[in-house]
């Protein structure tokens, strides 16, 4: 017995080899996908511990891969309690599962010992990647804001109107409101790149106007950048 509890910790050497070329070679990989995570990505949902994620979920399935080695009933068995497990921490963003999803993959390249499979395909996805990054593919060409416009006269200033149309695309009433003591506008305005690069001119030949008071430009509708 004592034979053959010891027995099962001799490993033989091309496994072993094959085991850490698969973990380090995972490793490279999942590093190299989170810089490139890193680089690319852009928004206010970015979190420095998804990077971590990244990096470890590589080897973690390359190592599972070699758990399995064929055997079907381990793989069924595998399944059913990874099915057990649930991914707790929501997707903010749709592109960091391709990310997650990627890293899977070439912890499964890895793991069957397709190493030159997995490298040629993970160069691949990144030039797709810094591609897209570079020509900002699915960027909005226009943003949408909302303008508030409040003052203390008896009506609206003269000119509103047409100030407005010439600095946005597109322009619309919210809603307007007039009290005793001042007057309040709300606008729905579309802006395209070019314009949106001009809203501090436009907010101040705003408040240039007689009777504005308070000058307020939201961007509630505004997309993160790609």
């Amino acid at each position: 017995m004592w034979q053959t509890f010891t027995e099962s910790f001799i490993i033989p050497g091309e496994l072993t080899l094959s085991l850490f070329t698969a973990l380090l070679m995972a490793l490279g990989l999942s590093f190299f996908i989170a810089l490139i995570y890193r680089n690319t990505h852009r928004g206010m949902n970015y979190e420095p511990a998804f990077l971590t994620t990244l990096v470890l979920i590589a080897p973690v399935v390359a190592l599972v891969m070699f758990f399995i080695r064929g055997d079907l009933v381990l793989s069924l068995g595998l399944i059913g309690s990874l099915s057990i497990i649930r991914f707790r921490t929501p997707i903010k963003d749709t592109r960091d599962m391709v990310y997650l999803f990627w890293a899977i993959v070439v912890g499964l390249g890895c793991g069957t010992e397709n190493w030159t499979l997995a490298l040629l395909a993970t160069i691949f996805i990144a030039i797709i990647i810094f591609l897209l990054f570079l020509f900002e593919y699915g960027r909005p060409k226009h943003s949408d804001f909302v303008l508030v416009l409040s003052g203390q006269s008896k009506r609206t200033p003269e000119g509103t109107v047409s100030l407005i149309n010439e600095y946005s695309t597109r322009s619309r009433v919210r809603s307007h409101d007039i009290v005793d003591d001042g007057w309040e506008i709300i606008y729905e305005l579309r802006f395209t790149r070019l314009q949106e690069e001009k809203t501090e001119e436009f907010i101040s030949a705003l408040k240039a106007l007689e009777g504005v008071k308070k000058v307020t430009l939201l961007a509630p509708q505004l997309a993160l950048p790609m």
